[in-house]
């Protein structure tokens, strides 16, 4: 047995290839699709969204950045002339917007499933078959088994599979290996925060410049910062002093000044209250 001080042997280099230390980032898989995002890139496993495993999306709202954060990347699945599914979105996809992210009705499949038994079912039909470029499924409500069974079947499919899930999620258990939030930011910006990945944990969340489609073609610079904008202060009228009015001066009745003529009552002239005593 060698000494404890003595230096270990180098692995060889099949193993060394295939050894992840968890304090480094993953490899991925073999399949990814850049994000759009530099920055986010960076810190994703391989380098983008990943296929062949799900990946979650939290939100504190549908409808509002599903499309700024995963958009980008599918411009590159129809370019291979695959199509994107869309499981239960919703609201009716705005098909002008979609345009600018190089989508249009030739790439796009729109399932209407409202029962989270229906959405779930339409998911695993999509990724069984390998019916399409991309999975969209938003998932409401899904138990971790049902998320389980989903993980296991995108592992033989080649293009990515979103889940969109509220953010209440964050803290229920889940087999996807990559979950982020994605919430809105001033000037138009998204803010992703890592909850889990292959590698160490990545607590600061990122700040990502996201223009909605076509926007940025229309908005002035100043529109486009709008957190620059000074705001105006209102204009106060001008407020008047107030004059408290002073207190009356009662004079004295003149039957306190001549208690003599105290009898005459109602009467408070000293000729009428004299001519009355007489």
């Amino acid at each position: 047995m060698p000494p404890l001080s003595a230096p270990l042997a180098p692995l060889p280099p099949a193993v060394a290839d295939a050894l992840w230390r968890g304090d480094e980032l993953g490899r991925g898989t073999d399949t990814v699709w850049p994000s759009g995002f530099d920055a986010l890139d960076a810190e994703l496993p391989g380098g983008g969204w990943p296929g062949r495993q799900l990946t979650e999306i939290l939100l504190p709202q549908f409808s509002l950045a599903e499309w700024r954060l995963a958009g980008p990347a599918l411009r590159r699945v129809v370019a291979d002339g695959a199509a994107v599914a869309m499981v239960g979105p919703p609201k009716r996809p705005h098909l002008p917007g979609l345009m600018h992210l190089g989508l249009d009705e030739r790439h796009l499949v729109w399932i209407d499933a409202r029962a989270p038994s229906e959405r779930l079912w339409c998911a695993e039909q999509l990724i069984k078959s390998n019916a399409a470029g991309a999975v969209l499924a938003w998932m409401p409500q899904a138990a971790p088994e049902q998320l389980r069974r989903l993980q296991v079947l995108a592992q033989s499919f080649e293009g990515p599979v979103f889940l969109f899930r509220p953010l209440a999620a964050r803290h229920d258990p889940s087999p996807a290996p990559l979950r982020v939030v994605a919430t809105i930011a001033v000037d138009w910006a998204l803010d992703v925060q890592i909850l889990k990945r292959k590698g160490p944990a990545h607590e600061t969340p990122l700040r990502l410049a996201s223009i909605p489609g076509g926007l940025e073609q229309v908005l002035t610079p100043r529109v486009m910062q709008p957190s620059t904008m000074r705001p105006v202060p209102p204009v106060m009228a001008p407020v008047e002093p107030v004059v408290e009015p002073a207190a009356p001066v009662h004079e004295p009745m003149p039957s306190v000044l001549f208690p003599e003529f105290s009898h005459a009552m109602g009467r408070t002239d000293i000729a009428a209250s004299s001519a009355g005593a007489v």
